[in-house]
């Protein structure tokens, strides 16, 4: 089985057992994620906006546009990445996911994670933090490394703003782009500090 077969089967799960229904019900699609099912990045948003559920993909709207071009100026492609949502299908007129929506798709989310295995989760908005890091605020750390055993790895967070949030915001759109930035930085820290521990108990 390859990578993406075994994420082909949690959709299938998710549309077996029916998951939110009245999301489902009032959904064009169902929107699971894009990108390289081998990135060393996954960024988690929180649920699918209107493009993306006309579309079937995550972050394809305006904010998706601005996320594109953090990914750049980063020097990262978006090609590169896994780019996903914790709720599956859009909540309606774009309000926030509720609390039973989050904790019903959550343990799909997981299984996603745990075949792409990636080195870091960037986490998008405080939705999706907060299933992560639930004593944290995002205003307090954004932007810092934070390692946690989720399962039965070991994985580091990156608590980002939500990229919809800096489009009616010139400060923010500035304090996410330098967030943005340091992410590289981040990946080769921990790229470097598992390649030591693997030495180690080699």
């Amino acid at each position: 089985m390859t990578k993406q077969n075994d994420l082909d089967k949690i959709r299938a799960d998710i549309l077996e057992q029916n998951i939110c229904s009245d999301l489902a019900a009032e959904a064009t699609n169902l929107v699971m994620g894009d990108g390289n099912v081998d990135a060393e990045i996954v960024f988690v948003g929180e649920a699918p906006g209107k493009n993306e559920d006309e579309q079937g993909l995550p972050f394809v709207g305006a904010a998706g546009k601005f996320l594109n071009e953090m990914l750049e100026t980063a020097n990262m492609q978006r090609q590169d990445v896994y780019i996903t949502n914790i709720v599956k299908y859009r909540p309606p007129n774009n309000r926030d996911p509720f609390p039973e929506e989050k904790e019903a798709f959550w343990p799909f989310l997981l299984r996603q994670l745990e075949i792409i295995q990636p080195k870091i989760i960037a986490t998008l908005g405080r939705h999706s933090m907060e299933y992560f890091l639930p004593e944290a605020k995002i205003s307090e750390i954004h932007g810092q490394p934070k390692r946690i055993n989720l399962g039965n790895q070991t994985v580091v967070i990156v608590p980002l703003f939500h990229p919809a949030a800096a489009l009616y915001n010139g400060s923010m759109r500035e304090t996410l782009m330098d967030d943005f930035a340091k992410v590289p930085n981040i990946l080769k820290r921990v790229a470097e500090r598992d390649a030591v521990l693997k030495i180690m108990t080699e």
